[in-house]
């Protein structure tokens, strides 16, 4: 099943090239009290949600998918979890440009930096747009496959990791070149884009093997497949929660392949994962 957030949280099912509005789905998730539990309200009761969702599917209305405005898959995650340099060519391409690199060593890998994270508030969905910021330096898009947790996980096995998906999603992460840590120059607003749906767990049993491509005003500029990830899926669910708890909506970030490139002002991003979906987003007409 393919899960939206569109309208400002509406809830919808994909269904061919239309969406079937659930939205009284989300009365299934109880009224919290302070303190709130840890993690995003629709996915901490996604399987009571789904329950609702498939009793309402046979009278639930249509709607056209391209006059739906996409929300994040995912409102509030607590954190967005990111894995740097995780595909080979990405890193070599990295070493050879002195406008990523900045000095720094790229001949190492994911081993050598650990994980980084980026603020939630970078968050948004492809219905709205990026708003690029320092027009003196360098804005960069990464396109990556995302993954949502669904449940409280720590310490982890590889052999396990999986049980803990609720799925998978399109992530678009808008980078800043320059010489601060990555979660500075990763965070601001507009910085994160997830989308167009939640694909869950079992619509894509091998997240291992997923063709993902980028364009740029219909200039093909990434194309890759997740089975050359360094670490993957199931080895980043292992590593993450060995250094601190992922709660439901939890987003990782799997990392980028080879041909990051500038965005600019105006630009069009076409982000497609095999199994999952596509979407546009644009890039506002100035910066800010």
């Amino acid at each position: 099943m393919k899960i939206c957030r569109f309208n400002g949280n509406r809830l919808g099912v994909l269904v061919g090239d239309g969406v079937l509005d659930v939205t009284p789905a989300l009365a299934a998730i109880p009224l919290q009290h302070w303190p709130l539990a840890q993690g995003d309200p629709l996915i901490l009761h996604f399987d009571t949600v789904l329950e609702r969702v498939r009793e309402l599917l046979p009278e639930a209305p249509r709607l056209a998918l391209d006059r739906l405005a996409l929300d994040s898959p995912v409102a509030n995650p607590g954190k967005i979890v990111n894995a740097p340099i995780n595909y080979r060519a990405h890193i070599d391409e990295t070493s050879q440009d002195a406008a990523i690199a900045h000095g720094r060593d790229m001949t190492r890998s994911i081993w050598d930096w650990g994980l980084f994270l980026k603020a939630s508030s970078a968050l948004i969905g492809p219905s709205e747009q990026i708003r690029l910021r320092f027009p003196d330096r360098r804005n960069d898009h990464e396109v990556e496959l995302a993954v949502v947790i669904g449940r409280r996980c720590h310490q982890v096995s590889r052999e396990e990791a999986l049980n803990y998906v609720a799925g998978y999603a399109i992530g678009l992460d808008i980078t800043i070149r320059g010489p601060e840590l990555q979660s500075f120059r990763k965070s601001p607003d507009t910085y994160a884009v997830c989308g167009p749906w939640l694909a869950t767990r079992d619509e894509i049993p091998d997240p291992g093997v997923l063709d993902l491509r980028l364009w740029v005003n219909n200039e093909l500029r990434q194309s890759a497949n997740t089975r050359q990830l360094i670490y993957d899926v199931p080895r980043l669910i292992e590593y993450a929660s060995s250094f601190y708890t992922l709660h439901p909506g939890d987003l990782i970030f799997t990392g980028t392949p080879e041909g990051v490139g500038p965005l600019l002002p105006g630009d069009r991003v076409d982000a497609e994962i095999a199994q999952i979906g596509r979407f546009s987003i644009q890039v506002a007409d100035r910066y800010v």
